[in-house]
């Protein structure tokens, strides 16, 4: 028994990273660099577009990873785009799982995509109509000016001034902000009282400003034996033998490292992370490489909660195992999109995931995959409940809703027509 859970340890950290961890590896570096090219000039475009802002914010949410809904969020707090927006962007946005699901089923996330996109643009003008952001405007806290100047005169800046001094383009040695401005209440809240990253000179920033190299050279190799894979190629059987389990499980010991010492558990990615990465390619790099290490990490809990359930629904009978567990989806089909709506609840991007990796097993109904993409909000609500909680709360609860409505409506569809 203990040898065969061993076993299915291990073949879970080769499967997960050669069979989804590479490939989230590539997808990810792709659009970062189209985040850092884009990203800053697409949220201006926002702000200048009062009438069709709820359909820009939506489009900025399909963005796989969370980069690009980040930063909507300050705005909505300085009074440059609508609450719509805001909640039309967060119903949108996948976060990190969307590239889990590109990287496997890429239809199956064209579809989830198109539905969202639908439903964030209608959610999002219902609300502008009922104008439940001047609502919540009014009732924010504000500090006088003369505080906010003394506050952040007290403001440890060392980790700014360490990063501009290794990137071109900073102004007054401080990041160049995207959605609000240096020294104001927003500032504050997501660059001081929350900290965007280590300390540049702790053993975890280092570890993941020059490990990063060493994980995309396994992705690399790791990407090729991927693709070998995917044409039926014994990995462990070409010119150096057990290759496929060196990189296979050496990529997921390295993506759990990269998780633990960039100290990313829930949330993989910060407000200050994302300007970083607009500002520099260096940084997008190197935070790329963090996010691929949390997802592959994720991943590699969702491929071991699936085994590991088989294993013991079965009493170490794969076959019957799994006959159990398509009976137990059946028959929790339309509870599991409510769960999928609830778990859409919990901020950040891990537990999202793990749902999204569950589906690519086949565990999970489309119908809970498309509940749980709408409810999601990835990391982008940390900074909104960082500035100011009453709108984080709001705009969660109401992506929930058109995730049930719309997740109860595709799941009939799905059992009477056979769909997706």
């Amino acid at each position: 028994m203990l040898k065969d859970i061993i076993e299915i340890i291990l073949e879970s950290a080769e499967n997960s990273f050669l069979q989804v961890g590479v490939f989230v590896g590539a997808v990810l570096l792709l659009f970062g660099y189209i985040d850092y090219k884009k990203s800053g000039e697409f949220v201006r475009k926002i702000e200048q577009s009062k009438k069709w802002q709820p359909v820009l914010g939506a489009f900025l949410g399909l963005t796989p990873g969370c980069g690009g809904a980040i930063f909507v969020m300050p705005l909505f707090v300085k009074g440059k785009v609508s609450f719509g927006t805001v909640v039309s962007t967060l119903i949108a946005t996948m976060g990190d799982s969307a590239f889990v699901i590109i990287s496997t089923l890429p239809f199956h996330y064209l579809l989830v995509s198109i539905l969202s996109f639908i439903a964030a643009i209608i959610t999002g003008y219902i609300v502008d109509y009922y104008k439940v952001g001047d609502k919540l405007l009014a009732r924010m806290k504000r500090l006088p000016k003369e505080d906010l100047q003394k506050i952040h005169k007290k403001a440890d800046h060392m980790t700014q001034n360490y990063e501009c001094s290794n990137l071109k383009g900073c102004k007054d040695e401080l990041i160049c902000h995207i959605g609000h401005d240096e020294g104001d209440e927003i500032d504050l809240a997501l660059h001081h009282k929350v900290k965007g990253h280590q300390e540049y000179n702790s053993l975890g920033y280092r570890f993941t400003h020059e490990g990063y190299r060493v994980y995309w050279l396994m992705i690399s190799i790791g990407l090729i034996l991927g693709i070998a894979l995917l044409f039926q190629v014994d990995v462990n059987s070409l010119f150096i033998p057990n290759l496929g389990v060196v990189i296979g499980i050496g990529g997921t010991l390295f993506s759990i490292m990269l998780m633990i010492m960039g100290r990313k558990f829930l949330q993989d990615e910060t407000h200050e992370e994302a300007e970083l990465k607009v500002m520099s390619l260096k940084e997008t790099i190197i935070h790329s490489a963090q996010e691929t290490a949390f997802v592959s990490t994720w991943v590699y809990v969702a491929y071991l909660i699936y085994e590991l359930s088989i294993f013991g629904l079965g009493g170490g009978n794969y076959v019957a195992g799994e006959a159990i567990m398509t009976g137990v989806m059946t028959s929790a089909g339309l509870m599991a999109v409510i769960i999928g709506a609830l778990i859409g609840l919990i901020p950040g991007c891990g537990p999202q995931v793990i749902f999204v990796a569950l589906f690519t097993k086949g565990m999970i109904p489309f119908a809970a995959l498309l509940a749980n993409a709408i409810s999601q909000d990835g990391d982008a609500l940390f900074p909104l409940l960082a500035i100011d909680r009453r709108s984080s709360l709001w705009a969660t609860v109401i992506t929930t809703i058109p995730a049930i409505i719309l997740g109860v409506i595709i799941y009939y569809m799905e059992i009477t027509l056979n769909l997706f």
